[in-house]
């Protein structure tokens, strides 16, 4: 596998963000990949049919990731062409691939790929098949996030955002449980949580998630992490009943927990 980073952002953003050495390894992976791609579809068209399974070779070097971008960017400079079926068009169109212009050329055609638009829609059919093998989470699966409170829910990461390394079904599953992200007008805040699969902590945008996991798509195992999650959560709510109690006893009512600010702070 290419160790180069896959980095989808402009090299003016790169540059603004002291991120140019990034931008460069990856400007460079991304040609490296179109010309693989030309490369694997040169050799093994006949001249009435394209090979099988030749996808997967450039995604076990390039990752799926990068090709989507690379082949993304191709559809969409020939959308008027009709070899290229309207539900690739479709699936290109998901991909945003930011202009890129520096000095008056377009940095974007560096990586564009040159092949015939109907092998390529062919190639295309392939990836997606070898994509869809991996069986990851998709939006039929998960309750929309769309005014959604994620404390104490299993959310489903979006594909993209896990390494190559790490983008499978259970890798998804993460346990939120505080942050400001949290909140459903909180788009562009961080959601404190853990992997479900091995209780690793970390934190991620708000966006990142597609939704809540459907408790019955849910495999036993995080079945049942979710349930020690869930009563690992009751004893600080009921002890906080019982500290307001106490105080009530004592003649001062404590202040109501402000559930945005107690998310913050964990």
């Amino acid at each position: 596998m290419d160790t180069r980073p896959f980095y989808p952002h402009s090299f003016g953003e790169a540059k603004r963000n002291e991120d140019t050495e990034r931008y460069v390894l990856s400007h460079s992976a991304n040609i490296d990949c179109k010309n693989a791609i030309e490369k694997v579809i040169r050799e093994n068209y006949d001249g009435y049919r394209l090979g099988k399974d030749i996808a997967k070779p450039v995604i076990e070097e390039f990752g799926f990731d990068r090709m989507k971008y690379v082949l993304s960017y191709m559809v969409q400079n020939f959308d008027y062409d009709g070899r290229i079926s309207s539900n690739n068009k479709a699936w290109a169109k998901e991909t945003f691939v930011p202009e890129d212009t520096v000095m008056d050329r377009d940095r974007r055609n560096e990586f564009l790929v040159n092949s015939s638009t109907g092998l390529v829609d062919l190639f295309i059919n392939q990836y997606k098949q070898e994509f869809e093998n991996l069986n990851l989470w998709d939006k039929t699966q998960v309750n929309p996030p769309k005014d959604m409170n994620f404390e104490g829910k299993v959310m489903v990461l979006k594909p993209e955002i896990l390494n190559e390394q790490h983008k499978t079904r259970d890798e998804q599953l993460f346990y939120a449980f505080g942050g400001f992200g949290c909140d459903s007008d909180k788009g562009n805040k961080k959601v404190m949580g853990e992997f479900l699969t091995d209780g690793e902590k970390t934190n991620f945008y708000r966006f990142d998630f597609l939704g809540e996991a459907k408790i019955d798509l849910l495999p036993d195992w995080a079945k049942e992490k979710l349930a020690e999650k869930t009563k690992e959560r009751k004893p600080s709510v009921l002890q906080q009943l019982k500290e307001n109690k106490d105080q009530m006893k004592k003649g001062s009512l404590a202040p109501v927990i402000d559930k945005k600010q107690d998310k913050g702070e964990r």
